[in-house]
Order: structure tokens, then C-alpha cells, then sequence
């Protein structure tokens, strides 16, 4: 059965108007009288009209949809990043199309690529663990296809940029594992390609060096799939025990990691009890056992302040040549996983 819209046609026909007229008068235009405008929108509604969505973006020369590449949706800061994305765009009359790279840079680039194909207005991209090849990203921008880069970015690409303060979160969250009395505190941490990586990295040896502890590379533990791969992360987690130097905290980064982290922990045999503190934006910290300390991101904010950064550039009369990079406080919680076990 085929589904037939309502067009400007078919208002002038019923109305009996020319469709220039009936146009003018769904604009709002003020070369039509107030009265003719109140029959046509009375009518349009009535009989709910829609304007077209393909004619208008062809008229405008604009989709009006922002294409958005992340790792994985099901990840807890993505899937916040991506409420506070649509809360802005629906607002502002884009529609919003999501897609996920798995941390492969070669689904990413398809991901990427397919929106541009299909013409999007703009586009939001937090990177791929495994992404090295920014080429691709450069000619699309140097097109003129405006990007956005959030959370995981860039340096290569000039161009506006939001993410949190991982240096700062995680100086703070391994100082506060100092003050607990930690001084084995192993690091397990995603790609070190990553933008967040680095940043974190840079946090906590600097939190090591304020306290005079030695920063050993036998504690730090990269998951080049961040944490897609339990496998990877099994791995990670078992082999810091197999040192000498045995950890006595663990200060994991990201969703997925943390959460594997612990699992494993505690099917290590035998038993390890054993601090964790972790970034990460899971809502039921408190629910674990025991409950989980973070570094908790500001998700939603990042995800808005991103995409009004991307309308601005879309909508912007004139090219924009300077831009900005936005970095957003962190907020450590603490609770009893952190805490030194009497």
C-alpha cells in the first residue's frame, strides 16, 4: 500500500488558492493578508500537513541532520554524550543520525564516509580507539564539511573540540589513592593512540610524582580495543599479578574496563581484594560491591556544548577561521572500592 503525503497542491486545490499563495501563507509571509493565512493554516492543520522533508532540504540546500560517530552506544558516557546531543539538536530542527565505529578505524571511516554521501549538515566524532589515519577526516574538513570532534580528540584537525579534564580527574583520583596509602597503583588504560589516554597517563604519573613515588611502566597496562575484548582485558588484569612489583590499587579508565576489571578481580584465584577507583559515567556505582569510587564525566554537557559548537559552524553566514577547545570539570566520587581494606 503506498503512502501518499499531503502536499502544497493539494491545500490550493482544496482551498481553491493558487500553491504560490498557499506557500507565502505557511511562511508566514507578509505579502499574504492575515486572514488568508488563518484559512490555510487552519486547513493545514486540519488536515495534518507536513512539510516535505526532501523538498525542503533541497530547497535550503541543507538536510538538516547531523551525523554522529561513536565507539559503541551501549557505553555509559556515549549514551549520555548522546541524550545531551539530540536535546540540543531537536531543538534547533536537525535530526540526529548515530552510528558506531566498534573502535575500528576502519568502520569508522565507512561511518563516516556514509554520511557524508548522504549529505549531512555536520558532523559530531569521538575517535576510535584503533584510528591513526586522519586523512580522510582532513579532506572532508578541508571540503568544507564542518566537524565537531568530542571527548576522544585531535590536534591534527583545526577545528572546534569539547572534552572533560582527564588530566585533572585523574591526578585527583590517583592522589586520593596516595592518600589512602597505595603506592603500587597499577594503571589500566585504552589505546594509547587516544587523546584520553595520553591526558590520563600525563594525570597520573604527575600525581606519582608530587608524592615522590617512582613511575613504574611494569604497572601500566594499555587495552588497544578498550575493553570490547574481555579477552584483552583478562589478559591485562591477570599479567599485572605475574610481577614482582604486584599491585595494591588499580585506577582503571573508561566503562568497559572498569567493569571487566572488577569481574575479573574477583574470579582471580585466589581471591584478590584489591582497590579500584575508575573513570567512568555508570550510574549504579553505588550498587556495586563494594561500591565503586569514579571519576565521573560531564557526558550530557559535553554531548550539548559539542553539537551548539557544530550548529554554529553550519550556520554560521560567514567561514570560520578561529576556533576553540572546550575542556569540562571532572567530578570524583569516592566510596568504599578505593578505600585502604583494615
Amino acid at each position: 500500500m503506498r503512502f501518499d503525503t499531503v502536499t502544497i497542491k493539494d491545500i490550493a486545490k482544496a482551498l481553491n488558492f493558487s500553491t504560490s499563495t498557499v506557500s507565502r501563507a505557511l511562511r508566514g509571509s507578509y505579502e499574504i493578508s492575515e486572514e488568508t493565512k488563518k484559512i490555510v493554516l487552519e486547513y493545514a492543520e486540519k488536515i495534518n500537513y507536513r512539510p516535505n522533508p526532501v523538498a525542503l532540504s533541497l530547497k535550503e540546500r541543507r538536510s538538516r541532520a547531523i551525523g554522529v560517530v561513536v565507539s559503541e552506544i551501549a557505553n555509559n558516557f556515549f549514551s549520555q554524550a548522546i541524550n545531551g546531543i539530540e536535546s540540543i539538536a531537536y531543538n534547533r530542527g536537525y535530526h540526529v543520525i548515530i552510528t558506531q565505529s566498534h573502535e575500528s578505524e576502519e568502520r569508522e571511516k565507512v561511518n563516516v564516509m556514509h554520511h557524508a554521501s548522504r549529505s549531512v549538515d555536520g558532523l559530531l566524532i569521538s575517535l576510535s580507539s584503533n584510528t591513526i589515519d586522519l586523512s580522510y577526516l582532513k579532506e572532508l574538513h578541508d571540503k568544507g564539511l564542518p566537524i565537531v570532534f568530542f571527548d576522544r580528540i585531535t590536534d591534527e584537525i583545526d577545528t572546534h573540540k569539547v572534552t572533560a579534564n582527564n588530566y585533572l580527574g585523574a591526578f585527583q583520583v590517583t592522589e586520593h589513592l596516595i592518600y589512602q596509602g597505595f603506592k603500587r597503583i597499577a594503571h589500566l588504560t585504552s589505546s594509547p593512540y587516544l587523546s584520553i589516554t595520553k591526558e590520563r597517563l600525563q594525570g597520573y604519573r604527575e600525581a606519582l610524582k608530587k608524592h615522590n613515588i617512582p613511575f613504574n611502566e611494569d604497572l601500566v597496562r594499555y587495552c588497544n580495543h578498550g575493553g570490547m575484548i574481555a579477552e584483552e582485558i583478562e589478559e591485562a588484569v591477570t599479567s599485572l599479578f605475574k610481577n614482582k612489583s604486584k599491585p595494591d590499587a588499580i585506577f582503571t579508565t573508561g566503562d568497559r574496563i572498569t567493569t571487566l576489571c572488577i569481574k575479573f578481580l574477583k574470579n582471580m584465584k585466589p581471591h584478590r581484594i584489591i582497590s579500584v577507583a575508575g573513570f567512568t559515567n555508570i550510574k549504579v556505582g553505588d550498587l556495586f560491591s563494594p561500591p565503586l569510587t569514579v571519576v565521573r564525566q560531564p557526558a550530557f554537557q559535553i554531548g550539548q556544548v559539542a553539537t551548539e559548537m557544530l550548529i554554529q559552524i553550519i550556520e554560521s553566514k560567514r567561514p570560520i577561521t578561529e576556533y576553540e577547545t572546550k575542556i569540562l570539570d571532572t567530578e570524583l566520587i569516592i566510596r568504599e572500592s578505593s578505600l585502604k581494606k583494615k
